[in-house]
């Protein structure tokens, strides 16, 4: 999952206006950016896994839980860890918020500009002095 520093990865759903804004805010970040839909991204429980513990999340907490296939099928289910991750993989509609990856970090964008936490700071600040 570890992608170049220079490079944003961000999974997201095209047909939402406000992830579609997520997309346009990194590109201002970095002219380098793959923007993949969930549902293009990934069949496999794989990434999903190394994403979920770059957040420290737990793949229920990835969903959107107003959503009504969540409300009619899963709501109130429990289900093991492998059980949700079939879940993400195979329902990436239900997945709340787009995901930014840069080099080993990564960020839920619950906000478009949430984007901007992957930025990479353009000044270096050595003995409290800026160096530009």
């Amino acid at each position: 999952m570890i992608n170049h520093n220079r490079e944003i990865l961000i999974l997201y759903n095209p047909e939402s206006d406000s992830q579609r804004r997520t997309v346009a805010y990194a590109k201002s970040v970095t002219p380098h950016v793959k923007a993949y839909s969930f549902a293009d991204y990934t069949k496999s429980n794989l990434p999903w896994i190394r994403i979920l513990r770059a957040l420290q999340l737990h793949p229920k907490d990835l969903l959107d839980k107003s959503n009504p296939y969540y409300q009619e099928h899963i709501r109130g289910r429990e289900f093991e860890e492998d059980g949700w991750l079939n879940i993400l993989s195979r329902n990436p509609h239900l997945i709340k918020s787009p995901i930014g990856i840069r080099g080993n970090k990564v960020v839920l964008c619950c906000i478009p500009k949430d984007i901007y936490r992957l930025q990479c700071p353009d000044v270096i600040v050595e003995n409290k002095i800026a160096i530009y």
